[in-house]
């Protein structure tokens, strides 16, 4: 699972309306069957049209200034091991995303009226996407760009031959980009991976738009806060305040194993990445101890996510000498892809 909560920006600013953002949400619908058309929901009403969520959102924004955000993105991405227990995609993760945004609410360590929060003083919208396309930031695509700049100058040299502006074997020039096109890194489905071009398999996630404010407008809820869950002294009284993003992640996992009876490996569980960041050691140990079907599955799920097996140590004295090499090397581990994101 691999959650991130981001404040929308437009540039150096904070986008002051949600409407660039829902038309962005709507633009897989486009050219769909009404049947296949994925609308918004919210906790309790389903097929909400795009222009209510940018009226509920952009209208709930009382005394917010204009350098503070309005509202938030939830992005929620359950792995390819996760997405294969349920059993249907659309439904299912609705029903998960009305059982997060639970977890959501009980993450602020706040009072409304003197009552804990709940999922019903949250203003939000969510839906469903089953598809991604390749970024230019991502690695494969970076990774074969620089077979891409030679197949588009030959392309272009090309097209100088065919208008007499210059000379040229076009027909030795089409073999090279036959080539390059076979030889770039990273290819699916017989094809060299460029930017914009659809990810294979099942590419299921949830986008969320939560309002800054409360559902009454009143009270400013921050996921982004830089206070974590604490109590401070403010005249004279004892204010509870923040977001305690460790304890929604850890809720968020441990609802979806729950609701779809899920077994999680520890290699792609949060706990592990908290582990690998803050202590390396014990992260290799915990994984070498694992039962031996457990470990067998966890470097499975390692190896499809980069990580050189070879590079994992299997005994305490490899686990000392490369937890090191790793620290020095400042891995960002590649299990991040199939664990929740901090």
């Amino acid at each position: 699972m691999y959650i991130t909560i981001t404040a929308q920006k437009l540039g150096g600013d904070y986008s002051q309306s949600s409407a660039d953002f829902a038309e962005y949400l709507e633009k897989e619908n486009q050219g769909l069957e009404q049947e296949d058309v994925e609308h918004f929901f919210n906790q309790y009403g389903d097929e909400i049209d795009a222009k209510d969520v940018v009226k509920e959102i952009d209208g709930n924004t009382a005394k917010l200034k204009k350098k503070e955000p309005k509202f938030y993105s939830i992005t929620v991405s359950p792995s390819k091991y996760e997405l294969r227990k349920l059993q249907n995609n659309s439904e299912d993760l609705k029903k998960y995303t009305r059982a997060i945004m639970n977890d959501y609410a009980t993450s602020f360590n706040r009072e409304i009226n003197g009552k804990p929060i709940t999922v019903d003083d949250i203003k939000y919208y969510a839906k469903i996407e089953h598809q991604r396309t390749f970024k230019g930031t991502d690695k494969q695509v970076k990774e074969n760009q620089p077979f891409a700049t030679k197949i588009l100058q030959l392309k272009t040299d090309i097209r100088k031959i065919e208008n007499h502006q210059l000379d040229g074997n076009i027909k030795k020039m089409k073999s090279q980009i036959i080539k390059l096109e076979a030889e770039a890194p990273h290819q699916q489905n017989g094809k060299r991976i460029v930017q914009g071009m659809k990810k294979a398999g099942n590419q299921s996630h949830i986008h969320i738009i939560v309002s800054r404010k409360d559902a009454s407008n009143s009270v400013s809820l921050s996921p982004g806060s830089k206070y974590k869950a604490s109590e401070v002294t403010m005249n004279g009284k004892l204010v509870k305040r923040g977001f305690d993003r460790d304890a929604f992640f850890t809720k968020a996992e441990s609802t979806f194993d729950k609701t779809f009876g899920y077994k999680r490996n520890y290699a792609e569980s949060y706990k592990s990445k908290k582990d690998f960041i803050k202590n390396p050691k014990l992260y290799f140990t915990t994984l070498l101890g694992l039962p031996a079907s457990e470990k067998a599955v966890a470097f499975k799920m390692l190896a499809k996510s980069g990580v050189p097996i070879a590079s994992i140590p299997t005994n305490q004295v490899q686990i000392a000498l490369k937890t090191i090499r790793y620290l020095k090397r400042g891995v960002d581990i590649a299990i991040k892809s199939g664990s929740i994101g901090i």
